[in-house]
């Protein structure tokens, strides 16, 4: 009896040095405590109306079409954006603050961008509310290629074991829309999802400029089922090395085609696509980081309107 007391109490030692050993660590801003207030005119031709967009970062207003860099140290960009489309100044917003119990989340929805000026512009334009590490380039001058006007992944060389966060999900049913500001809106069949992911890459560049990217590790995550309140502390695993034969895999999961490559400013300054080339080594060390959470998931410009996302409370645990 004595032994097996002994055993018990050396396994609580045990078990508590493990949880003791955890580290969680929150991602700047991660919180969405403070966020930066923009009051942007649009162009009288649409109408002339005062918007407000918001950028997560400290606590401060902007006055006037401004393009905007991230302040006070924040890793976070947004898809609301500041846009000069043919002369022609437009704002988008579909991420804001919003609350979570005593303080401040993220809310990222996705709703329909009008954009009517007779005989200049009628733009129709899907905009799923989005939230990444990383900046966006303004102002924005076309919807063509989006991805391309966002520098996406900040330097980071650990090796974090999960993605912890808190989210909401309201998931309207019904098939999704498409529409890119060009042509007529479509319907697709099938239902949306919401998702949050983060890859680690380990970068180099080339003599002629090309970013090139072997994936090290990879945690991702769809969510399509509307919850009754908030889910707090949700981990995301991040999974290291070549993860196809994991019982884990889904598709989604895999190398970025180079079609869909995310961009990222090279040596000379110019934006350019991280070609994604390889599975790396399972104990290769990143050189870069990739987080985003997004209302909608797969291609640009579709969605289902009204698909909300909140979340808060970013950190990574080791």
């Amino acid at each position: 009896m004595k032994q097996f007391f002994c055993l018990m109490g050396l396994l609580a030692i045990l078990c508590t040095a493990q949880v003791q050993a955890e580290t969680v660590e929150p991602i700047k801003y991660g919180n969405f405590e403070s966020w930066v207030t923009r009051h942007i005119t649009e162009s009288s031709v649409i109408g002339g109306q005062k918007k407000t967009i918001y950028a997560i970062g400290p606590t401060q207003t902007i006055e006037g079409a401004k393009p905007y860099h991230n302040l006070g140290g924040s890793p976070w960009g947004s898809c609301n954006v500041y846009a000069k489309v043919m002369g022609v100044v437009k704002t988008s917003n579909a991420v804001f603050p919003d609350t979570h119990g005593s303080g401040r989340c993220a809310k990222l929805t996705t709703m329909m961008e009008h954009v009517k000026a007779v005989g200049i512009i009628n733009m129709d334009v899907l905009v799923a509310g989005s939230i990444f590490l990383g900046s966006m380039q303004e102002p924005v001058s076309s919807t063509k290629n989006p991805y391309s006007k966002m520098e996406m992944g900040v330097p980071f060389k650990k090796r974090p074991k999960y993605l912890q966060f808190d989210y909401k999900l309201n998931a309207p049913t019904g098939d999704r829309t498409y529409s890119s500001g060009f042509g007529s809106k479509k319907t697709l069949r099938g239902r949306d999802y919401s998702e949050v992911f983060i890859l680690l890459q380990r970068r180099w560049e080339d003599a002629k400029g090309n970013i090139h990217a072997a994936r090290v590790g990879t945690g991702r995550m769809r969510f399509g089922a509307t919850t009754a309140n908030w889910v707090n502390g949700l981990r995301i695993p991040i999974w290291y090395g070549d993860i196809t034969q994991h019982k884990g895999y889904q598709s989604y999961m895999g190398l970025i085609p180079k079609e869909k490559s995310y961009y990222a400013r090279n040596s000379k300054g110019k934006m350019v696509p991280v070609i994604e080339e390889k599975w790396d080594d399972a104990n290769a060390t990143p050189t870069h980081m990739v987080l985003m959470a997004s209302s909608a998931c797969g291609t640009a410009y579709v969605g289902t309107i009204g698909m909300t996302l909140w979340v808060d409370n970013f950190a990574l645990v080791y």
